[in-house]
């Protein structure tokens, strides 16, 4: 089996409530608590890892296509459903940018749809029925 397409990580439960720490070994811990105190819950989680996901998509086809990038936010939200498993039905993802001009709008454009549609392995990995929606605000 390719080792280049394997990715390992690690949770331990630090032995008070539903807190837990974890990542790759020799890598960052990050806490991780199920009463969102000790760190985020797991479906924070999953939000951010789709934000920071698509974020670096953007990023580095933007930076391919000669855009300035200044400053970038992706603000997430996520609507779950009434009952068990309480998956994510809903997601909207805004991205506030500061840098391209408006000439670059289609570029920008073109990055989110490129992420979005093909590069984001996140969003890609979860279920095609939600229903994500995509904004920008450039700053």
């Amino acid at each position: 089996m390719p080792t280049s397409n394997i990715r390992q990580v690690r949770l331990t439960w630090t032995g008070e409530g539903l807190s837990f720490e974890g990542g790759a070994d020799n890598g960052v811990q990050i806490g991780v608590d199920g009463d969102g105190v000790a760190g985020q819950t797991p479906m924070q989680l999953l939000l951010l890892a789709l934000a920071s996901c698509m974020a670096i998509d953007v990023l580095m086809i933007l930076e391919k296509s000669r855009v300035p990038v200044e400053d970038l936010a992706v603000e997430v939200i996520g609507e779950r459903a009434e009952t068990v498993p309480k998956r994510y039905v809903a997601i909207q993802l805004k991205y506030e940018i500061k840098g391209p001009s408006d000439e670059d709008q289609a570029k920008l454009d073109r990055a989110i749809e490129l992420s979005r549609d093909k590069y984001c392995s996140v969003l890609h990995t979860l279920d095609p029925e939600i229903d994500c929606d995509i904004a920008v605000e450039r700053r």
